[in-house]
């Protein structure tokens, strides 16, 4: 094992952090905002509703984030009527594709992590909102809301943690993040260990990152 071949590679994986950190922002981002009109949806007294949010979770945690990031790169792009859409704008490039990918997963867990928290609000809370007079509305984003994330906190903190190594698949699109250009380099030099150790220790810098913010809110 060459330690100055992996301190170099350390540095030319370095350049491919923004648009991993892009990646991880926006799934992370666009999942826990969809994520929350969907964790309301699922404990929902509306059956077709929560039934409909229940199959989707179940599909998207019951198959592999790799074949649903082939399914949206490649699979979409076979389809006439999709190529010829608006859609193919963002469809065509693999960034919006893993993007895409990353949301729909993180929804499909973020959903339920939520969905636990606003479930582990006491009867005895409710009742006391009720009792002071607020509408539905204010209770839920007041009271439930607020307190059922704190429950969901340590859930969620994992899922950012494995959102972060998630983002790793989407090199598989041809898009030139941190393992993409690992694979790039071990492709060209025929050093997988240099290439991929380098990549792994800024991957673990960033997960201590995620701990550490979960850890202060």
């Amino acid at each position: 094992m060459d330690i100055y071949l992996i301190i170099n590679n350390f540095f030319t994986i370095l350049n491919g952090l923004d648009e991993t950190l892009i990646l991880i922002f926006l799934s992370l981002i666009l999942g826990f905002v969809i994520s929350i009109p969907f964790a309301l949806g699922r404990v929902s007294s509306i059956k077709i509703l929560s039934q409909s949010i229940y199959y989707y979770i179940f599909i998207v945690r019951g198959t592999p984030l790799l074949v649903q990031i082939y399914l949206i790169y490649f699979g979409l792009g076979s389809i006439k009527t999709v190529r010829e859409s608006f859609f193919w704008i963002l469809l065509k490039e693999p960034f919006w594709c893993g993007v895409i990918a990353l949301v729909i997963n993180n929804v499909a867990y973020t959903t339920e992590i939520f969905r636990g928290g606003i479930q582990s609000v006491t009867k005895s809370q409710i009742e006391s909102c009720k009792a002071l007079g607020m509408n539905r509305f204010t209770m839920y984003f007041k009271i439930i809301l607020p307190c059922g994330f704190r429950q969901a906190l340590p859930a969620y903190g994992n899922e950012m943690i494995l959102m972060v190594k998630a983002t790793s698949l989407i090199s598989l699109t041809t898009y030139m993040e941190m393992t993409g250009i690992a694979r790039k380099i071990m492709y060209t030099n025929f050093a997988p260990i240099e290439a991929f150790i380098a990549a792994g220790s800024i991957y673990l810098f960033l997960n201590f990152i995620v701990v550490q913010f979960i850890k202060f809110l």
